[in-house]
């Protein structure tokens, strides 16, 4: 039952963090500057988040260099220096939803790169890596990217997209080695705070200015609405609950369904045509991903032998 519930809430969470490349990019659309739309984004949600906490919680406040700890590499690396160099990314044209997701994508092998540096009991089979490799493939077929494409247009913004990638995948490898234990809400919520406030520092240092932006126009609140309650609130509380069942590698496999979520909400919402390689990409993905979570499939069906991934 814990297999079949962690499996449900790892499509839940490629559902909401595929269709949010939609939504950045219709803010974005909107009018909205990157970073301060990244800013005000995690406000609401940290807001939401810290409320939460206080509920749930006895002590939603961190105690002692360890929790501080892990608020700091979340406030850094999680929230601020992924989604300012997502957003300023995804200004560009030629990063459209799907895109974004694909290159977002490599986050699963920057992660396996850095827990061999950084977490050396983490591994991968044989079998383990051909599924890596396989669902990659998948997620570049899904997009129709061309590889010369990456050279050329757009060059730059796709290179702060993959260096968001990376420091999301490096955040969830320190999160792992830090030795100090907190609980999921007050991680994300002062996470969130942190964040923002540091993005919100950024905002002001590239001259980013609130006053050209129509904050009440639909396209800004529905955008806003959704990233902030959705992808983060809810998103990032899925995250870590699997973060810490699953462990780094398995659950940065993510990125591997959520391309196919970014391109049909892509398409539906923003009229960003799928081509005829989404069904070959889909494929490719299925497959790399039934080699990667064969372990956990099999135990979810029934009694089989241990598999290592």
């Amino acid at each position: 039952m814990t297999r079949v519930r962690n499996l449900l809430l790892f499509v839940v969470l490629a559902a909401l963090w595929g269709s949010a490349f939609m939504a950045i990019k219709a803010g974005l659309l909107a009018g909205i500057p990157p970073v301060l739309f990244a800013a005000v984004r995690y406000d609401i949600a940290g807001v939401i988040m810290l409320a939460y906490a206080v509920v749930v919680l006895d002590d939603p406040l961190p105690r002692g260099r360890g929790q501080w700890t892990l608020v700091a590499i979340g406030s850094v690396l999680l929230i601020a220096a992924y989604h300012a160099l997502l957003f300023v990314g995804e200004t560009s044209p030629a990063v459209n939803s799907a895109a974004a997701a694909v290159i977002v994508s490599l986050s699963p092998v920057l992660t396996t790169g850095f827990a061999r540096v950084f977490l050396p009991e983490e591994r991968l089979s044989a079998l383990g890596v051909v599924g890596l490799l396989l669902g990659l493939v998948g997620v570049a077929v899904l997009a129709d990217l061309d590889p010369n494409n990456l050279l050329t247009g757009g060059f730059v913004a796709k290179l702060l997209v993959l260096a968001a990638a990376a420091s999301f995948a490096l955040g969830s490898v320190l999160t792992g080695r830090v030795d100090a234990q907190m609980p999921i809400e007050s991680m994300e919520a002062w996470s969130m705070l942190g964040g923002a406030l540091l993005m919100h520092l950024l905002s002001i240092a590239l001259g980013e200015s609130p006053a050209g932006v129509a904050w009440t126009s639909f396209d800004v609140l529905w955008s806003m609405a959704y990233l902030s309650i959705g992808a983060s609130a809810i998103g990032f509380l899925i995250y870590f609950d699997l973060l810490e069942r699953l462990g780094p590698i398995q659950i940065n496999l993510v990125s591997y369904v959520a391309p196919i979520f970014a391109a049909l909400s892509g398409w539906v919402v923003l009229r960003e045509a799928p081509t005829p390689t989404t069904f070959g990409g889909f494929f490719l993905i299925f497959i790399g991903f039934l080699l990667l979570k064969r372990e956990a499939i099999r135990e979810a069906l029934g009694p089989t032998s241990s598999v290592s991934s």
